[in-house]
């Protein structure tokens, strides 16, 4: 069976395609892809690992057509991340609106 594996950084995608056994688990993919070999930091599979976007476990049965994807940590909290996107827009909104009560009033 054929089976992709994937793992993603800002800046890079790295997939690998891997000819499998019938029965192969996520943990034989990871193997066959040596894709630790390329980048250490997936090693201890710090943030885990998915199928199509579903956490997996590492003995999980894979099926022909299967993407393993390998997770990174995030690098910050997504509320805190949403809180400030949400605040950096309210600001500019603020910013916008008193700009053209300015132009207005110069007019």
């Amino acid at each position: 069976m054929r089976v992709e594996v994937i793992y993603a950084t800002p800046r890079h995608q790295d997939i690998r395609e891997v000819i499998l056994q019938a029965g192969a688990t996520v943990r034989d993919a990871l193997v066959a892809s040596r894709i630790a070999a390329d980048h250490p930091e997936t090693a201890e599979l710090p943030a885990g690992v998915g199928i199509w976007g579903r956490k997996a476990e590492l003995d999980q049965r894979l099926r022909d057509g299967d993407r393993v994807e390998i997770y990174r940590p995030l690098t910050a909290d997504p509320k805190d991340a949403r809180r400030m996107r949400a605040q950096k827009a309210e600001k500019l909104a603020k910013e916008l609106a008193e700009k053209r009560a300015g132009t207005r009033r110069q007019g």
